[in-house]
């Protein structure tokens, strides 16, 4: 009889995944924070590790952005088609904002976080630059924000927007050379086949930087610690509990009810974006996880086209988790300073936030820019915006999660809305995930 050798196949190494290295660098940077908290000048040594993160991910948003819009558009080559996806995705996005707007409202209301807090007691923080921001922001050049957003929209100088980084005017001239694109039939292959290759390559790139992340996470989070503390929350506790519960119940409950209108499960959506979530809140910024929400939210069964288009546009637009906090801490401020509003003032409160948010979606720092403006409108005691920007930065990783998971939404049911989720697609991606 022979005998049979038998060959035993190399085992393979078992690393740990990417979503764990991210939230095992989050518990790391809090450790780290806690220990060397009030010690300010460690954060020069974390702080460059966070900001080459942020940079590589600035780096190619603009480029994705451009590329995925004038492949996809290039595709569709119909102007009613895209037309038809920008009225709807406007509509959704003023809907669902209004919505968390108003329940912002409802919270403060119910919750009352400003009732109770001795402001003298309380750290003034420093809102200078904030305040120099909205003072720029109201200077209308045609007397009125968002016609003056509308005009902005449309670039006087395309390589100026790139390079500041100004998504709506680079999605209108991408949409723009796109159709322009399709437009000259044949002639227009190699320019589609350029930018495909290229975007290819973005796309191997922005892997490549993801590797970093878990770097970039625990330098944010140290950072974070190091300047707050883990005390800095309790004086104002009871504003950041109901933040939370807002968001928590935000995104269960109201996203869930849109989810479910779609035949979608909202915990299937979180699950797959389980990885950016932690990310979008250990950095405080959307535009990190913006590449990949494009390329998962296609994999999940929505169109290319539609993806590209709106994504990007609810990175200005459809900011759900800023729209939430800002009347939360509206009402907080003038339930600090004894400030009562009727029902009628805090519908005009809603409807100034709802238009304010919209109208200086291009200036930088929106959510604070936002709420002085609109304090200063209300005659709000804008000065108390400073009692509670100590713990802005945790309060804006909470609103983070929130936007990511919004705009994520957003495309799904975009691709609903016009019969075109595919929904066996988002199923087979779903089991991936369940398998890890």
């Amino acid at each position: 009889m022979s005998s049979v050798t038998e060959i035993k196949k190399p085992k393979k190494k078992k690393f740990i995944s990417l979503p764990m290295q991210i939230l095992l660098a989050l518990v790391l940077g809090v450790v780290v924070g806690a220990m060397l908290n009030g010690k300010t000048e460690y954060v020069n040594y974390f702080q460059p590790l966070g900001d080459i993160f942020l940079h590589l991910i600035k780096m190619i948003v603009v480029p994705i952005v451009f590329c995925s819009l004038v492949i996809s558009i290039a595709g569709t080559g119909d102007m009613k088609t895209v037309g038809r996806y920008g009225w709807k995705t406007l509509l959704y996005f003023e809907i669902i904002t209004t919505v968390a707007i108003g329940l912002g409202i409802i919270f403060a209301n119910v919750f009352k976080p400003g009732s109770g807090i001795d402001k003298n007691l309380l750290p003034k923080g420093d809102v200078t630059k904030y305040t120099t921001n909205a003072e720029a922001a109201a200077e209308s050049t045609y007397g009125n924000h968002m016609i003056d957003t509308i005009v902005n929209i449309i670039p006087t100088n395309i390589i100026d927007s790139m390079a500041q980084g100004q998504l709506l005017p680079v999605i209108f001239f991408s949409v723009f050379f796109g159709l322009g694109l399709a437009a000259i039939g044949k002639k227009g292959e190699p320019v589609k086949a350029f930018f495909d290759g290229f975007l290819d390559v973005i796309f191997w790139m922005t892997n490549q930087i993801m590797k970093y992340a878990p770097i970039g996470v625990f330098a944010f989070m140290a950072v974070t610690i190091i300047n707050l503390g883990l005390g800095a929350l309790i004086p104002l506790g009871k504003l950041a509990l109901v933040v939370a519960g807002s968001m928590v119940f935000f995104i269960i409950v109201v996203l869930g009810g849109v989810a479910a209108l779609c035949k979608i499960n909202i915990f299937h959506l979180l699950v797959i974006l389980k990885e950016e979530l932690i990310l979008a809140f250990s950095t405080s910024s959307s535009e990190t996880v913006l590449p990949k929400i494009m390329e998962k939210m296609e994999k999940f069964g929505a169109p290319k086209e539609i993806v590209s288009f709106v994504v990007p546009t609810g990175y200005t637009f459809n900011l759900d988790g800023s729209a939430l906090y800002q009347s939360i801490a509206a009402l907080t401020i003038a339930q600090m300073y004894g400030v009562h509003l009727s029902v009628t003032e805090q519908l005009v409160l809603l409807v100034t936030l709802m238009l304010t948010s919209k109208g200086m979606a291009a200036v930088p720092g929106t959510s604070i820019v936002v709420l002085i403006t609109t304090l200063t409108a209300m005659n709000i005691h804008p000065e108390g915006l400073a009692l509670i920007i100590g713990i802005d930065r945790i309060l804006d990783m909470m609103r983070t999660v929130v936007n990511v998971v919004g705009n994520s939404l957003s495309t799904l049911v975009i691709a609903r809305w016009e019969g075109r989720l595919d929904y066996e697609k988002g199923r087979r991606y779903y089991e991936t995930f369940k398998k890890k």
